[in-house]
């Protein structure tokens, strides 16, 4: 995991997201659907927060490649693979990555110039990756672990009812 320094707000979030994580899953509670449930927890996450994108790719095991799912923000990259890019650092370690400067990330893959730092999460199913939450932010060093910790608990219930939609 790269991990960046306390970011200033990181109180203020923690509030923040003691608040919203309760109401993201009331969100996604009794819908099946998979593709409405993170469409409408990237709208949730990208409408409480003034990040530059946010969204989910999701494993394609055909194509052993990451896809692009529900995002909100503007266009972004469809297919990653492994090896390149934070996304894919995140699927091939199965941890959180915090990357305070995308540009100097080895192997950083440009789906938007206006992306300064970066946020990724696996979302773990039977000791598999099967997608992973991509937040980006048009500010450096804008994430820390307190937004880490913060998206634990939502990221943790996807997991657990991965399985269950359709």
């Amino acid at each position: 995991m790269i991990l960046s320094s306390n970011h200033p707000e990181a109180d203020n979030r923690k509030d923040l997201f003691k608040t919203l994580t309760p109401q993201w899953i009331a969100l996604l509670e009794g819908e099946v659907n998979r593709t409405s449930n993170l469409a409408n927890l990237a709208a949730a996450i990208y409408g409480a927060f003034e990040w530059h994108w946010v969204g989910f790719y999701e494993v394609d095991e055909r194509r052993d490649e990451l896809v692009l799912g529900p995002f909100q923000g503007p266009v972004a990259c469809t297919r990653l693979r492994h090896g390149k890019g934070v996304c894919a650092a995140a699927w091939d370690t199965m941890e959180a990555q915090v990357v305070d400067d995308v540009h100097a990330f080895p192997g950083h893959i440009a789906c938007s110039a206006l992306s300064v730092s970066e946020l990724v999460l696996p979302i773990i199913v039977d000791g598999h990756v099967v997608a992973v939450l991509d937040i980006d932010s048009a500010k450096a060093a804008d994430f820390s672990t307190a937004d880490v910790k913060g998206f634990d608990r939502i990221v943790n219930y996807v997991a657990s009812r991965w399985n269950h939609w359709e």
